[in-house]
């Protein structure tokens, strides 16, 4: 398996428009997400990376949403996504589209993202899927150099596996939109062939258990309940006026 640290920089685009058929990848992630943005509740919800600015949220309860990125258009933060300018705990829902497939350092940005996250905090992220129709388009070298072949293709597997190193329990994990050519990602087959999709959805909640015992319980386990005295019969019935 290939480390997931790259050597060379990674350009990512300014806009969903700057991907050819990158309107038709936005809509159907956005179509995706449409049912689960009721389910996320909280404060504040960061969206990472200019791609996740443009993101329609606005079905989600969470109303103060900051977007957030190195540049790009409708920001409110600009920043370094390896060094997140924000407290710990302090951010109830992250959204991280497409973000990691244009980072040379992926398990740093996921790293970031965990700590300014609170406990149960949702991230919400996608990616393109290599075992498509665009993963196969990667593998030609004429098209390696051009949006989005030149992105980074990481397998649903693989980011499943980042979040369970981060004790994240994953709510839902599916690829859709088969044909990338197509506004409506060829319905039928969508419907049919899902593994196939060319994009990646993935909802994950924090999770915090404790895994080394706290001053409490320790102080707990080593108070034990005094014997009771007198209060057996015997000793009543000895001591009886």
């Amino acid at each position: 398996m290939r480390p997931a640290r790259a050597r060379k920089k990674i350009v990512a685009p300014a806009s969903w428009e700057d991907i050819p058929c990158g309107d038709y990848y936005r809509a159907a992630l956005e179509q995706q997400l449409q049912p689960w943005w009721g389910k996320l509740y909280g404060f504040h919800l960061l969206k990472i990376g200019a791609l996740s600015a443009e993101i329609d949220a606005q079905a989600c309860p969470i109303s103060h949403q900051v977007n957030f990125a190195p540049e790009g258009e409708g920001l409110h933060v600009q920043g370094d996504p390896y060094s997140l300018p924000f407290a710990a705990k302090s951010v109830d829902a992250c959204l991280l589209s497409h973000t990691l497939a244009y980072a040379d350092d992926p398990h740093r940005i996921l790293r970031e993202v965990d700590r300014v996250l609170i406990d149960d905090g949702w991230m919400v992220l996608s990616s393109f899927n290599p075992l498509s129709l665009l993963g196969i388009g990667k593998l030609m070298p004429v098209f390696r150099k051009r949006q989005p072949y030149s992105s980074r293709l990481f397998t649903q597997m693989r980011l499943l596996d980042w979040l369970s190193l981060l004790n994240y329990e994953v709510m839902v994990h599916r690829r859709f939109h088969v044909l990338p050519w197509k506004k409506n990602g060829g319905k039928l087959l969508s419907t049919h062939l899902p593994a196939l999709g060319c994009m990646t959805l993935i909802i994950a909640r924090k999770r915090t258990f404790p895994l080394t015992p706290t001053a409490k319980k320790v102080l707990a386990q080593k108070q034990k309940i005094p014997q009771a005295v007198g209060a057996t019969k015997s000793y009543r019935e000895e001591h009886r006026d």
